[in-house]
């Protein structure tokens, strides 16, 4: 089976198309992978400027076939025309695939370089993934090396001590707007409930803000206050908190938006100055709210562009731990490319092996001679395999499987297909069986 990523982020795409690529995003990986198509699965990592698809190819030739399922899923929730998604949504294979999600897992490739948040995403990614039962085990590896990849950059290099993220940046822009060195005393009007607005919620704290107000549109402010503090916003108690407010931070990224109209009769001239934190990728704050007086509009890409940049040796050590690390996984994937034919050699030996003890059982019987025969000749042929074992190891992490398989058929008449073809056709012939059985039943 075959890996391959579709990807669409900050770097190389705008965030209003990167929001409508993820619009529906759980419902493709259901309806894609719950599909009788080419996608044996998937994972994907929908962040507020990313949004990139992780998959499973049931096997090389099939690639194309499941990058055209997965495009065709994407559009018809995004309302996005086919070929703008295909244009949009950046394909990786390879070694590509690895080495560009340990880059995003570590923060290299972050709007903030070197962002706390982004390793959590990517364990919540797989995790959703998992509990959606639309993950793989090769899936999961490569997700769970990129976490890995994560802590041991963490743990080795300076990237990410001084702890920015895309919430810390905007909340000191935000105080310097309001030109205040903490956020005591300020009241804030959080919009969401999700894990972004988790962040965002401890970050307003770590600064000093204690009136945190909460509103969410599916109603879930109050579940959300009782395990993180904070005031549950209602319909009704919303537009009072607005009037107060002197910091609005969106992370919802509901269709429902707040404009300059609704905020212009809540505050008349005279209020506090106001500074909104829009975090949404879809937004929540309209663009026109910062045409009123005293009002500031902090975007992503206002954030993006503020972000203080990691020192260049810092950033090379961490480069160099992540392309090591895309490498060994790369390698100890290709390693399990002969897997299959490891196990048809051993069974092909073992077969002629057992042959031979049991005639040597009808000629001789069960007797402490035939015993020691059995176990000398046993571990011989257990001496004999080792090399072949070693050596298919050897030729599948430096990626020459085919000239294994071609030996196996030269030494031993033993045609093996590629792992890829193995598993398509044992998934094929498991298909049919199950037809047959049921159409018998």
């Amino acid at each position: 089976m075959v890996l391959f990523s579709l990807v669409a982020s900050h770097s190389n795409i705008d965030l209003e198309t990167v929001a409508r690529l993820s619009a529906g995003a759980a419902a493709v990986s259901a309806e894609v992978v719950s599909g009788n198509n080419a996608v044996a699965g998937l994972v994907t990592l929908a962040t507020c400027n990313r949004y990139e698809l992780y998959a499973q190819a049931r096997s090389a030739e099939e690639v194309e076939d499941a990058r055209q399922s997965i495009v065709a899923a994407v559009s018809a929730h995004s309302g996005l025309a086919e070929h703008q998604v295909a244009e949009a949504l950046a394909t990786q294979e390879g070694p590509a695939v690895p080495r560009h999600l340990f880059a995003v897992s570590t923060g290299l490739d972050s709007a903030v370089v070197g962002e706390r948040e982004i390793a959590g995403q990517v364990r919540r990614a797989l995790s959703t993934a998992q509990d959606a039962g639309v993950s793989t085990p090769a899936l999961v590896r490569l997700f769970q090396a990129a976490s890995k990849t994560a802590k041991e950059v963490g743990a080795q290099t300076a990237l990410g001590r001084r702890g920015m993220s895309i919430v810390s940046v905007a909340l000191e822009l935000a105080a310097d707007l309001q030109d205040v060195r903490s956020l005591a005393g300020k009241t804030a009007v959080l919009f969401g409930t999700g894990a972004y607005a988790g962040a965002a919620m401890a970050q307003l704290a770590q600064r000093g803000c204690t009136d945190i107000r909460v509103y969410s549109i599916s109603g879930r402010a109050e579940t959300f206050t009782a395990s993180r503090g904070g005031t549950a916003l209602s319909e009704e108690t919303l537009p009072g908190a607005l009037a107060e407010a002197h910091l609005l931070v969106g992370c919802s990224g509901s269709e429902q938006q707040l404009a300059a109209a609704d905020l212009a009769g809540l505050r008349p001239g005279g209020s506090a100055q106001l500074t909104a934190i829009d975090l949404a990728l879809s937004h929540d704050f309209a663009p026109d709210v910062a045409d009123l007086p005293g009002v500031d509009l902090l975007t992503l890409e206002t954030v993006r562009q503020a972000a203080p940049a990691e020192q260049q040796e810092t950033l090379s050590e961490a480069a160099a731990l992540v392309a090591s690390a895309a490498e060994s996984f790369e390698q100890a994937q290709n390693a399990r490319s002969l897997d299959h034919a490891i196990v048809a050699l051993r069974r092909h030996t073992m077969a002629v092996l057992d042959d031979e003890i049991a005639k040597i059982r009808q000629q001789h019987g069960c007797t402490a001679a035939t015993a020691e025969v059995e176990f000398a000749m046993r571990r011989m042929v257990k001496q004999l395999l080792h090399v072949p074992t070693v050596r298919a190891k050897e030729l599948a992490a430096a990626g020459d499987a085919e000239s294994y398989l071609s030996a196996l058929d030269a030494l031993y008449g033993l045609k093996v297909e590629p792992a890829g073809l193995q598993a398509a056709a044992e998934e094929k012939l498991a298909m049919t069986h199950d037809g047959g059985e049921s159409a018998s039943a």
